[in-house]
């Protein structure tokens, strides 16, 4: 199911701020922080999937984390529904844990090994006390038949399963109370290769059967543009870019997208039309003191000292960067009419 430009956002962030306490003085009060996320604004409609990519530590999954309810956010707000799930208190906030929920990266240890399968999938239903006895038991056997697993199963333990029927377990579990949003965090990539096209398969299919919507984090870009509507690539807790996927692919805009997009191996390197491999320099901005201007530019190969270090960089035509004043970044150069 794909989202129509028209249709209103399902959710809506708005410059959300994550941080993280690493130092503290004898009275106990923060004197240093970790910036994980750093003025987010993202909006998903209802019925896409969204691509979340950016290498490790860029606060894919805290932001993922913060969405669900897992993670507070320090400031800015998370609208769903209408809502603003930052100003809600906790017995308010149960209502919606239901229609929002995680898909987690590793289905090893994201399952708990003393409880069998009907436990595991059942436990959101016990928990939200939407279901017990016998209409527990039908609900699970349904949903893991739905998922590609056979309810006879539904005694067996964990470790008795491979990686991707793991990973179905995971996804029965985030479903069986009707979510409307679902945050799939690197949902495939812990599995073998035969397995991915498989899980992913998977999802399309339940998205077009329950019209769910994804947030689907990876680092894999082969993955994202089979799947994602659009993409948002997120450098060092900022989104950078964000387009729709075959636009974004075909010509990326920003210095950090054209560096991950020349990353993704190719089968026939005389394919590649990007200009080979882009090499960035190891060393990234520190967490707790962010720098002035755009945080890639310590690493960009078009930064220019004075301009790109300094101010403020936001978000403009999807791409957070200052030569977006007098450039398209997607390849044409802007003339007055």
């Amino acid at each position: 199911m794909t989202a129509t430009p028209e249709t209103e956002p399902l959710l809506d962030i708005q410059d959300l701020h994550v941080r993280f306490p690493v130092r503290r003085n004898l009275l106990g009060r923060t004197t240093v922080e970790n910036h994980a996320v750093s003025g987010v604004d993202l909006a998903l409609r209802s019925g896409e999937t969204l691509g979340l990519v950016g290498e490790s530590g860029c606060g894919k999954t805290t932001l993922g984390r913060t969405i669900v309810g897992a993670q507070e956010a320090t400031s800015g707000s998370i609208r769903y529904d209408g809502n603003d799930l930052t100003r809600l208190k906790n017995r308010e906030k149960g209502r919606y844990r239901r229609q929002i929920r995680m898909v987690f990266q590793d289905p090893f240890s994201s399952l708990n090994p003393r409880m069998t399968l009907r436990q595991v999938i059942g436990d959101p239903l016990v928990a939200m006390g939407e279901a017990k006895g016998s209409e527990l038991e039908d609900r699970v056997a349904e949903m893991m038949r739905r998922v590609g697993l056979s309810p006879d199963y539904m005694d067996r333990y964990p470790h008795a399963f491979s990686g991707g029927q793991r990973q179905r377990v995971n996804i029965a579990r985030a479903l069986i109370v009707d979510p409307k949003l679902v945050i799939a965090d690197e949902p495939v990539s812990a599995l073998d290769v035969s397995v991915r096209a498989q899980i992913l398969n998977l999802l399309r299919e339940l998205q077009d059967e329950y019209g769910l919507t994804y947030l689907f984090i990876s680092h894999d870009l082969s993955v994202v543009e089979n799947i994602a509507d659009r993409v948002a690539v997120m450098y060092f807790g900022k989104i950078v870019e964000l387009a729709d996927t075959a636009e974004l692919y075909e010509k990326p805009a920003h210095p950090y997208t054209e560096a991950l997009m020349s990353a993704v191996p190719v089968p026939d390197p005389s394919l590649r039309d990007r200009g080979g491999r882009i090499l960035l320099a190891d060393e990234l901005p520190d967490p707790s003191n962010p720098p002035a201007g755009c945080a890639f530019a310590g690493r960009c190969r078009y930064a220019e000292p004075g301009r790109c270090d300094t101010g403020t960089v936001d978000l403009e035509g999807g791409v957070r960067c200052v030569r977006s004043e007098e450039l398209d970044l997607r390849g044409i150069e802007l003339t007055e009419s």
